[in-house]
């Protein structure tokens, strides 16, 4: 089964029809209470290959059932386990079925896969190949995005809907998802923390400072962090420097995993993620960046995801391949660019050398242009249009 298939919309009928798989989701309550009963016959009446959905509501036993089945036939794609933050993380995990299973994350899907084309930014960045685009269709299009987010549930939703579904989701990350990882009964702190870190969404996190304002310790907000990274709600992006041993020590950067769930956060509408400047350049940093989160999923070169910063010196994204080449995203919200919007890329560049391979600025320009050495500057539905 491909990753890029599974990045799409989970579709259980469309899997079951592909594969000829059997399925249960346990937030049924018979199939539930059938896994929790006994998980061994529960498995046998299955079969294989068999889907199960939200597969921790079967309890621990259920996972140890699992592993003893994989162990007694160890033909890959028996099982596909799927639930709503990481499975692996879990309280009701008892093993973390190390060398038995590949996890593959399941983001908001990505404007690409929304809109069915073979894009991918992140093979065009490490090919140093930049995406011909001319024509593109500006700002406002762009925002129309920002809000629609990603989730496939809201996908097709007119706007007052979304924003009920939105509101909703923040609720069940707390009540549901966050309990199921750690156990804790004290979370009502989790909705203001998840409004502050929108607030700063695209930022550098500071535990200490956010602590602060929510008189919190900022070991426990490290802590809550950690549970929303692990719902998928938000993700830590580390700093980046080129010394492998200095990373440890550089302030992180957070961003919210779907912009539709950002601007819902914030409290933002159409006209306000439009006008106000503050949050247009927030909302589409925290876009671009998990956009290319997502197509970091399938990219051919393997990479990890940064953001540099030192002193005035500032990369919004640092792309880092395995084999130690380094790509560069600066994300800006205006059409028109001056020097010092990609200034930092090139002292980056400069430094690297041979190692630099490429530098996009990404905005709402309508053509690809060259601003220098391997810097372009690119619109931003590079991210979605067929490259050329």
């Amino acid at each position: 089964m491909s990753r890029r298939f599974l990045n799409r919309k989970l579709d259980f009928p469309q899997l079951q029809k592909k594969y000829r798989a059997a399925s249960a989701n346990l937030d049924q309550r018979v199939p539930r209470e059938a896994a929790l009963a006994d998980p061994e016959g529960f498995l046998e009446a299955l079969g294989t290959p068999t889907l199960i959905d939200e597969v921790q509501r079967g309890g621990p036993d259920l996972l140890l059932a699992i592993k003893a089945a994989v162990d007694r036939d160890q033909r890959p794609g028996r099982y596909l386990l799927t639930r709503s933050a990481n499975l692996l993380t879990s309280r009701y995990a008892p093993d973390t079925l190390a060398g038995r299973m590949e996890a593959v994350t399941l983001w908001p899907l990505a404007q690409c896969e929304i809109e069915a084309t073979a894009t991918n930014l992140v093979d065009a960045l490490f090919e140093g190949s930049p995406p011909e685009i001319s024509a593109a269709p500006g700002r406002d299009p762009v925002l129309d995005r920002i809000l629609r987010g990603g989730y496939p549930a809201v996908v097709d939703l007119p706007a007052a809907e979304r924003e009920r579904w939105y509101r909703a989701y923040a609720g069940a990350i707390a009540d549901r998802d966050l309990a199921d990882l750690s156990g804790a009964t004290r979370l009502a702190e989790i909705p203001k923390l998840l409004r502050l870190l929108a607030a700063r969404a695209a930022t550098p996190l500071v535990y200490r400072e956010v602590g602060r304002r929510l008189s919190m310790d900022n070991k426990t907000v490290q802590s809550y962090v950690r549970l929303l990274e692990m719902a998928y709600a938000v993700r830590v992006v580390p700093g980046w420097r080129p010394s492998l041993a200095s990373r440890e020590g550089a302030t992180p950067k957070i961003f919210i995993v779907d912009t539709g769930f950002l601007a819902a956060l914030l409290g933002a509408n159409r006209q306000r993620v439009a006008e106000d400047n503050q949050v247009t350049g927030r909302c589409l940093e925290n876009f671009v960046a998990m956009e290319v989160l997502r197509h970091l999923e399938w990219a051919k070169t393997q990479a990890n995801l940064y953001h540099y910063r030192v002193g005035d010196q500032e990369v919004d994204l640092i792309l880092e391949s395995w084999s130690g080449d380094i790509a560069c995203v600066e994300v800006k919200s205006t059409v028109s660019l001056s020097r010092k919007d990609w200034r930092p890329m090139s002292q980056v560049r400069d430094r690297l050398g041979d190692r630099f391979v490429a530098g996009f600025v990404i905005h709402p320009g309508r053509d690809t242009q060259p601003l220098g050495d391997r810097i372009w500057a690119v619109p931003v539905s590079a991210l979605w249009q067929h490259l050329t």
